[in-house]
């Protein structure tokens, strides 16, 4: 049944989704009936789940999505929705904690929230930063990055610029 569904790239959002040929459905999440194995094996995997293949990541770069609340101990406690930002980094924290809740495992729902919510200008694309590799990004960012799996969520991550949930995208 697998060879019905092949992985393909959002226009809009520049992120992977699965694509089934037969129905003409569409979905961000896997499909739940593959294995992983399965899901590497799609066609487009190599291309857009992976850094490997033509017009993916160049080698050893990743591509993210974040969504940042700033606090007023960030680098730079303001952003495009607030001036001035004088919660706590707790309060930041707590913030995130209730979007992690309410995403679940969607990466539409990440996208989306981080559209409304995320402090960074990366929110006009829901929180894409496009693809980058070693040294780019603040350290403690990178790492979190570099040691998820593509469409892996992580943990709250604390940088200089405030506080970040990362969703690794390839």
């Amino acid at each position: 049944m697998s060879g019905i569904w092949e992985v393909r790239l959002s226009n809009s959002r520049r992120i992977p989704y699965f694509f089934n040929t037969e129905t003409q459905q569409s979905s961000w999440e896997p499909p739940s009936e593959l294995s992983q194995d399965e899901v590497a094996a799609l066609p487009g995997a190599a291309e857009y789940l992976t850094s490997g293949g033509e017009g993916a990541a160049p080698a050893g770069h990743v591509r993210a999505s974040h969504l940042l609340v700033k606090h007023s101990g960030s680098r730079r406690p303001s952003s495009w929705k607030e001036g001035n930002i004088t919660r706590s980094k707790d309060e930041a924290i707590k913030i995130l904690e209730g979007y992690r809740a309410e995403i679940g495992g969607s990466t539409t729902k990440f996208a989306d929230l981080a559209k409304i919510n995320s402090d960074c200008s990366s929110h006009e694309k829901g929180g894409d930063l496009g693809f980058f590799g070693k040294g780019q990004m603040q350290k403690p960012f990178e790492e979190a990055t570099y040691a998820l799996r593509v469409g892996e969520m992580s943990d709250i991550i604390s940088t200089d610029s405030g506080v970040h949930i990362i969703l690794r995208t390839a």
